[in-house]
């Protein structure tokens, strides 16, 4: 059989491993001698922003530090850190911790070398060319911001999570190291691996995979499936922490080129109508949306369950298949994930909204079983 045209592009370059950060005088070189920080106040109170100011001093590059970015961050915050780069005439971006700070960095050197609001660039490819140059270093295990194309930031006036999506936003310089993880509390823990996850059993399950990126997806679930519940009970476990962020950033690396699914379609609405945490709204979907999909993944999902460590020799296809879905649904007990919404603040009357939300993601449109609105509806209201 002729396999199927595709391309895959990895613009980051990426540095990985215990003491990573380290490196962070010889990768900024030539950056410029001016930079923005920018992070949230939970990096500030680890002590790591002043390790990354101090090895910035150290090579030569002088700046601010916006430390207030939030979970779902918003136009504003963005906004407010915009104004910042420009008054302290940086030449480039930090940007320190979750998905939040660095989504927000990689827009603001959007902004900053293009100009304009961030409305402009919502979307696919409407970035017309590189921004300021980026420097990603992430402390959680989940996102994997620091090697994808896209930045997701709420809007509150709609009440809308928006992502901008451009090869141009991806940082040129990606700084993993697991130690800036350990300080991660168990429920952080839980809801980034989970986010993680979310990305490898989406990318690799829906309808415009590519070997390159189902590769990736694959060991990224079959390292979370052996270390998340280690990472969760004991946060000083440094090789579960190592193998949670590889797995991190591996599936970030497979879904930035495939895009998703149901899972993230219906977990944006979630984040911008009620605030609820990226990672726990993907686990709380997860376990229903992969068994709405089953139809239409049985040759893909006993894989997922083989690489989540079940034993399904042996097993006909619908009995492996769902021990995917029971391997994860356990995995997200396990690390004490909520498994209803009603129990994160969500409004039941709020799901027809949701769902129109939903349906404008293109991740609707990936998804391995055929997707309408009454489909959303009927998922959101059996997560309820």
């Amino acid at each position: 059989m002729k396999p199927d045209l595709f391309t895959f592009e990895e613009p980051a370059r990426v540095t990985f491993g215990v003491g990573a950060l380290a490196k962070l005088p010889e990768l900024v070189a030539g950056l410029g001698a001016r930079a923005l920080v920018i992070s949230d106040p939970g990096i500030v109170k680890a002590g790591i922003l002043d390790r990354v100011t101090s090895l910035l001093q150290g090579a030569g590059v002088t700046g601010d530090a916006f430390t207030q970015v939030e979970p779902n961050p918003s136009i504003e915050t963005v906004n407010a850190a915009h104004d910042m780069f420009r008054r302290s005439r940086g030449a480039f971006v930090v940007a320190v911790g979750g998905g939040s700070s660095m989504d927000v960095g990689k827009v603001v050197a959007v902004l900053a070398a293009h100009g304009g609001t961030v409305l402009d660039y919502e979307g696919l490819g409407k970035v017309p060319g590189p921004g300021v140059p980026v420097v990603a270093i992430p402390t959680t295990a989940g996102t994997g911001s620091e090697v994808t194309i896209f930045s997701v930031i709420t809007d509150h006036q709609r009440k809308f999570k928006l992502a901008v999506g451009s090869p141009f936003t991806v940082p040129q310089v990606a700084i993993c190291d697991p130690e800036l993880t350990l300080s991660m509390p168990p429920a952080l823990t839980a809801a980034t691996g989970m986010d993680a996850l979310t990305h490898a059993i989406e990318c690799y399950v829906n309808t415009v995979h590519n070997p390159i990126s189902k590769t990736l997806a694959l060991e990224a679930i079959r390292l979370i499936g052996r270390a998340l519940r280690r990472a969760f009970a004991n946060g000083a476990d440094l090789a579960a922490r190592t193998e949670m962020l590889l797995a991190s950033t591996m599936a970030a690396m497979a879904f930035t080129r495939t895009r998703l699914g149901n899972v993230h379609a219906m977990s944006h609405p979630l984040g911008g109508h009620f605030n609820v945490p990226h990672g726990v709204a993907n686990a709380i979907l997860l376990p229903h949306v992969m068994a709405w999909n089953m139809v239409a993944c049985y040759d893909t999902y006993p894989v997922v369950a083989g690489a989540l460590g079940e034993r399904v020799a042996g097993l006909a296809p619908h009995e492996a298949a769902q021990a995917a879905v029971d391997a994860v649904r356990r995995l997200s007990r396990d690390v004490g994930i909520p498994e209803r919404l009603r129990d994160q603040g969500v409004n039941r009357e709020a799901i027809p909204r949701m769902a129109d939300d939903a349906m404008k993601s293109g991740n609707i449109l990936v998804n391995p079983r055929a997707t309408s609105r009454a489909d959303i509806v009927a998922l959101f209201e059996t997560a309820f």
